[in-house]
């Protein structure tokens, strides 16, 4: 089901696999809040991520439920909106959502380290140019980001930093780099370390 918003509010999209969700995610999410100037932020966990190993995957009702113990903030929702629509990737996703997002101003946000990698996805220009997209720092990839085919093949609709609260409102294809205090949180971290303990 589609989370209630108000015509014309401002809401994030933070999809990921969350395998699992940690104080990191928490706050990126945070961080694009106030710096977008968002209403919501909609955590979208996905089912699965086809450039990941499905051996990887905790659980998806377990992964949700995690999400859903850190994602604790009255302006965070937590769906599984992609289970629920069916889709696998994020471009068909937001085909599936276009109704509603036309009733407001959705931004998609993601870590530097998908940014760099954005070109992998699936019908990745696409998603360019249905969404303005807003990556914040992560350690190690900010840089790599910054000089990726994304970056560079939609080098001339970058906003500054000091204007990443218009993003919202900016047609696509449209996209500001965010940078954050990072921290050295890691859902493949946290994965080894449960392993080593097994």
């Amino acid at each position: 089901m589609i989370p209630p918003f108000g015509a014309g509010q401002r809401i994030g999209l933070f999809g990921g696999s969350f395998n699992p969700a940690h104080r990191g995610h928490v706050a990126v999410a945070l961080y694009a809040l106030k710096k977008l100037k968002l209403d919501w932020i909609w955590w979208l966990v996905a089912p699965q991520n086809p450039l990941k190993d499905p051996g990887d995957y905790a659980d998806y009702e377990e992964r949700l439920k995690q999400v859903q113990r850190v994602a604790r903030h009255p302006r965070f929702i937590v769906s599984d909106l992609e289970r629920e629509f069916g889709t696998t990737t994020t471009a068909s996703f937001l085909k599936k959502l276009a109704p509603a997002m036309a009733k407001g101003h959705f931004v998609w946000i993601m870590g530097a380290d998908s940014f760099a990698d954005l070109h992998r996805w699936n019908d990745w220009t696409s998603i360019v140019r249905t969404v303005p997209l807003a990556f914040l720092a992560r350690p190690g990839y900010s840089i790599r980001a910054l000089k990726g085919p994304a970056a560079l093949r939609y080098g001339a609709y970058r906003l500054p930093n000091a204007d990443a609260a218009l993003l919202p409102e900016t047609p696509p294809p449209a996209w500001v780099f965010v940078p954050m205090p990072l921290r050295g949180e890691s859902s493949t971290a946290i994965r080894k370390g449960r392993r080593k303990r097994l």
